[in-house]
């Protein structure tokens, strides 16, 4: 009977079997390093496209795990995702205590500012009636109540526009002769 190891030229049936085991040992390796690469590609890549290309490159024996050992990525897909929870907990533990950052250059701002002092941005707009900072996503003010949207009062305009517009009845216009006076007086 031939055997494995008779291909080698060897005709001891000791050496022979020794041969053999080394050989299925070697096999049963390489088929372990294979389920192992696509069970740890599939806990650190997203990309089914990927998983299976470094299942295939582990096809060549005890070479493509090795190269696949790597170029892997260091850290587990949920060990990734832990990490992003764990800096959105910390942001918002940061918010609850009035930590702020400018969102153009990270320098720390206050919570009333309207520009930031370092990246001199635009950070809130004041508010039309009592000039205190404004949240972009806010309809009121909550300090005085106005609306957002709405156009500043009117008190201030109109003061303006009586002084401009015309003099005050029973007064004499500066510029104009004396005639125009009498007639504007007449009437």
């Amino acid at each position: 009977m031939l055997s494995l190891a008779g291909v080698f030229g060897i005709k001891n049936s000791t050496i022979n079997l020794v041969v053999s085991l080394l050989i299925l040992f070697l096999v049963v390796i390489w088929l372990a390093l294979v389920y192992w690469t696509y069970a740890d590609a599939r806990r650190r890549i997203a990309d089914p496209m990927l998983i299976g290309c470094a299942t295939a490159a582990s096809l060549f024996p005890f070479v493509g795990t090795i190269v696949y050992m790597i170029v892997r990525p260091p850290e587990y897909l949920d060990d990734v995702r832990e990490r992003e929870l764990e800096m959105q907990a910390a942001e918002a533990r940061l918010a609850e205590l009035g930590y702020h950052l400018c969102p153009h250059c990270d320098y720390e701002v206050e919570r009333d500012y309207l520009r930031c002092p370092n990246c001199m941005r635009k950070l809130k707009d004041p508010c039309t009636t009592c000039g205190k900072p404004l949240d972009p996503s806010w309809k009121v003010c909550p300090f005085c109540e106005s609306e957002i949207g709405a156009p500043p009062p009117p008190r201030r305009t109109r003061r303006r526009r009586e002084s401009t517009e015309s003099p005050a009845a029973g007064t004499v216009p500066v510029s104009g002769s004396a005639s125009e006076a009498g007639t504007s007086t007449a009437t």
